[in-house]
């Protein structure tokens, strides 16, 4: 069923309430915002994973917002959409990652963190006084040896990637990886990869407007600054 413009704004006020024809205005638009957002991408490579979006870097701007987190010292978050959003959810991630510690003694799963971040989105389509988180995110973690890449979006849908992108670019860069990405890379060629394909999503994106993170079995999180893809002959 086809609805006017006029039949359409009697449902899309709420969250929580359903159009004729199934759909949750609200939770539609707060996707929309992620599609205006940064490109951002996951993957997986031998021995971890790899995780960066793209970012502005104004002149006078003494810091910019970031787009990659690090949640626990084994597992990073990117995101893309309402940055302020991003950032409140980082933070509910990284306190349920220490009451996980706290009470298990041992560091989150990848998966059960990011199950955590989708019931999270999942519940802010459900209940009234509440608008859906305008945020996608790609959680990147190593446990056990084995790396996961999960994928999130307003709805609370959660997907399991070996490589995904959100964002502006993400379906562009998304086909990019479909195509290039395959088992057993090295993290540099996985670094080469992430930054080739970001670059296929955005045109004219320069390396030093790529946010970069590793998380590795042996290296644990730690990022990747311009200089040192510099030093390290990538992105070139």
């Amino acid at each position: 069923m086809q609805m006017t413009n006029q039949q359409q704004a009697q449902y899309d006020r709420g969250a929580t309430i359903f159009s004729p024809d199934g759909r949750l205005f609200q939770v539609e638009y707060a996707k929309e915002a992620v599609k205006k957002g940064a490109t951002a991408l996951g993957l997986t490579y031998e021995d971890g994973v790899v995780l960066a979006a793209t970012r502005n870097n104004q002149k006078l701007k003494v810091r910019n917002p970031e787009k990659v987190f690090k949640v626990d010292d084994h597992v990073g978050l990117v995101t893309s959409g309402l940055v302020a959003d991003g950032r409140t959810l980082v933070d509910e991630t990284r306190n349920e990652a220490q009451k996980y510690l706290m009470t298990y003694n041992e560091d989150i799963p990848t998966p059960v963190l990011a199950k955590f971040v989708a019931d999270r989105c999942q519940q802010f389509t459900q209940y009234g006084g509440v608008r859906p988180y305008g945020v996608s995110t790609i959680s990147g973690g190593v446990k056990d040896g084995e790396p996961q890449v999960y994928q999130t979006d307003p709805s609370g849908t959660l997907n399991q990637w070996e490589a995904v992108a959100i964002g502006k670019g993400g379906r562009d860069v998304t086909e990019h990886l479909e195509e290039e990405w395959e088992e057993g890379l090295e993290e540099d060629e996985a670094i080469e990869l992430a930054i080739e394909s970001l670059k296929e999503g955005e045109e004219d994106l320069e390396t030093e407007n790529i946010e970069l993170a590793v998380v590795d079995v042996d290296d644990n999180y730690h990022r990747v600054q311009p200089e040192e893809l510099e030093d390290r002959d990538l992105g070139a």
